[in-house]
């Protein structure tokens, strides 16, 4: 089973950057891959813990992927610390894991979908969730984590890592939200046509089969990886084979929406707060006390 260690020697810089309720650990995995084989890391999760005594839900956020090499290196130590506060200040335990083959993890790449004109997504997405569900196992064995109340997000490839999670069913996951959840777009070479997006449509419909928890999936009109409209078709897509996702498209953010996570989270905060205390979460008001989540 995964375990926990400590992480020290993030040198000064990061360092004078963690916040007093920020902490450092990493979380061994092995990913079983296609050939038979297996890749093993130390995946470096950065926690963040609300306040009060006691277990909290945990709150699992999943990075997206740079296209090229030096831009998955340039991730670092991915933290999502505005979200991670508006989590926290609800009562929930958040975990920001960087998954093999980015930034301060390294390793080898996992998530090469493979060429334009023969994507293969599913292999992708389950490696990645293997890696997401891992550290899930190692964070619930936490004094301070309920283990039976697990919400897991992801942005980009990391959403579409999370509609794969939902279908494995880890224990004590009960809800999944996916922002612009995807692989395969290019925002300068050809913005809003991805490439295999029939495939990538089969592969959420796939997934939906064995999905039974509750989803969110977050788009806007303006994402420049995938367009308007291929969203809205993966979502049906993945409802009429079984799925439960609440399909929402904001309207345009900025130059490009997918990056809606990051840089209008006030836009989504409503959306995610209604959903959450849909699933039973005591979701606080703007402005209220912190750690009020707690558990359903």
């Amino acid at each position: 089973m995964p375990a926990l260690s400590g992480c020290a020697g993030q040198g000064a810089k990061a360092a004078t950057e963690m916040l007093p309720n920020e902490s450092v650990v990493r979380v061994p995995v092995q990913v079983d891959l296609e050939n038979g084989g297996q890749a093993r890391g130390e995946l470096v999760v950065t926690v963040f813990t609300p306040q009060g005594e006691g277990r909290h839900p945990l709150m699992v956020i999943s990075h997206g992927r740079a296209g090229d090499a030096a831009g998955r290196t340039k991730l670092g130590r991915a933290r999502y610390a505005t979200a991670a506060r508006y989590f926290t200040d609800a009562g929930f335990v958040v975990a920001v894991p960087v998954r093999l083959g980015y930034g301060a993890t390294g390793g080898p790449d996992l998530e090469n979908s493979g060429p334009c004109g023969d994507r293969r997504f599913t292999p992708m997405f389950n490696r990645a969730a293997s890696e997401i569900a891992q550290v899930i196992e190692a964070m619930a064995r936490r004094p301070d984590v309920d283990p039976a109340n697990v919400v897991a997000l992801g942005q980009s490839v990391g959403g579409g890592s999370t509609v794969a999670l939902a279908a494995a069913g880890p224990a004590g996951v009960r809800a999944a939200i996916n922002f612009a959840g995807g692989s395969g777009g290019d925002p300068v070479k050809s913005p809003g046509k991805p490439c295999g997006p029939e495939r990538l449509q089969e592969t959420y419909a796939g997934y939906a089969a064995t999905t039974r928890m509750p989803m969110l999936w977050i788009y806007t009109e303006n994402d420049l990886y995938w367009g308007p409209e291929w969203p809205q078709r993966w979502a049906e897509a993945y409802n009429a084979a079984g799925g439960h996702a609440q399909f929402e498209r904001l309207g345009p953010d900025g130059d490009n929406g997918h990056s809606l996570f990051t840089h209008a989270p006030e836009k989504w905060k409503p959306l995610v707060r209604d959903f959450l205390r849909a699933q039973g979460y005591a979701m606080p008001e703007p402005g209220a006390a912190s750690g009020q989540a707690r558990r359903p």
